[in-house]
């Protein structure tokens, strides 16, 4: 036998091949766009820690769904900043149809019926601690926020949400939120359940958007350990039996290994969570001239799409959308 029989290069040797034998393809298709809304009319406020990122006015947001929406994106991911004066420890305005949630979920599938609109399920923003749960004696319960959740759920559902979106980690609340959807005939809301959700310092950003960080301790009773995996296959097939129709992990770049595993292990689709912490790297390090943005992010969306995510939740598809509209 000559040396060498294979030479790996020669699919390597141009774009046109290169292209034509590339494993994983990433696609306008795949991705979910985070949109923050804020109360009040007219307003467009940059976020300053997520450079090219904002929060949008209620108005705005549904023009901004709009704009995403003609430029092929399919679906939404809605969260909302809650003023003070409307935050408590029981998840009151979580409750309210006609909230800044509700509200907005509605007028954009009134705009767009389309759309896939998905919606943040969680009360962080609208505690008082700023805790994913009710508080008691500085502990998280369980039960009685999983009850809130469930409220919560049915209260976006009627709005119109396609998917309700649990990111609290409370246990059991798929199957809470799941039950409470088909007793009040909510038979075709999705649930996109945050399962693998990891106690990690890259949401830094995002709890500066909805200023939700705890006032107190950390998310570590109820968050994952990011030591942790198994754990985490653990928690995605509970929430498929639960009734989950997509499972998330959160946050992505350092958790391709959780990525990979659960697309193994479940037979539902997967997304993935491009967090606040990792767009806000990208866009530090480029603003310095030490990557190439747009290289860079090609690279960890694809990373990611290639470690199994079915569905990428992420800052960058505006980025995306420039860089490949020719």
């Amino acid at each position: 036998m000559s040396f060498p029989i294979s030479r790996f290069r020669r699919l390597r040797k141009n774009e046109a091949i290169r292209k034509m034998v590339a494993e994983t393809r990433i696609g306008i298709d795949d991705f979910i766009v985070p949109i923050f809304i804020m109360e009040g009319r007219d307003q467009k406020d940059p976020i300053r820690s997520m450079p090219g990122y904002y929060r949008f006015t209620r108005d705005l947001a549904v023009k901004e769904a709009g704009k995403l929406y003609h430029q092929g994106i399919k679906s939404v991911l809605l969260f909302v900043k809650v003023p003070d004066a409307k935050k408590d420890n029981t998840g009151r305005e979580a409750l309210n149809p006609r909230g800044l949630m509700p509200a907005t979920v509605s007028d954009i599938k009134n705009a767009l019926p389309e759309l896939c609109v998905m919606t943040d399920v969680a009360l962080d923003p609208y505690s008082s601690y700023g805790h994913d749960g009710i508080v008691r004696k500085k502990e998280i319960l369980n039960d009685p926020t999983v009850k809130v959740l469930a409220e919560m759920s049915l209260v976006h559902a009627a709005a119109g949400a396609d998917f309700v979106a649990p990111s609290d980690m409370m246990d059991g609340r798929v199957l809470k939120i799941r039950e409470a959807l088909e007793q009040n005939a909510f038979y075709n809301t999705g649930i996109m359940s945050y399962s693998a959700k990891y106690s990690s310092c890259f949401y830094g950003p995002f709890r500066d958007v909805l200023d939700s960080a705890p006032a107190f301790g950390d998310k570590k009773t109820y968050q994952m350990d990011f030591a942790n995996s198994r754990e985490a296959i653990r928690e995605a097939l509970s929430d498929q039996e639960e009734g989950a129709d997509i499972i998330m992990v959160k946050p992505a770049l350092a958790y391709l290994d959780i990525i990979s595993q659960i697309k193994q292990s479940v037979n539902v689709p997967l997304a993935a969570y491009n967090v606040s912490g990792e767009y806000a790297m990208v866009k530090a390090a480029a603003k310095k001239g030490w990557i190439d943005e747009s290289r860079a992010i090609m690279e960890i969306l694809t990373g990611i799409k290639r470690a199994g995510a079915d569905l990428i939740a992420t800052y960058f598809a505006y980025d995306f959308i420039r860089m490949t509209s020719g």
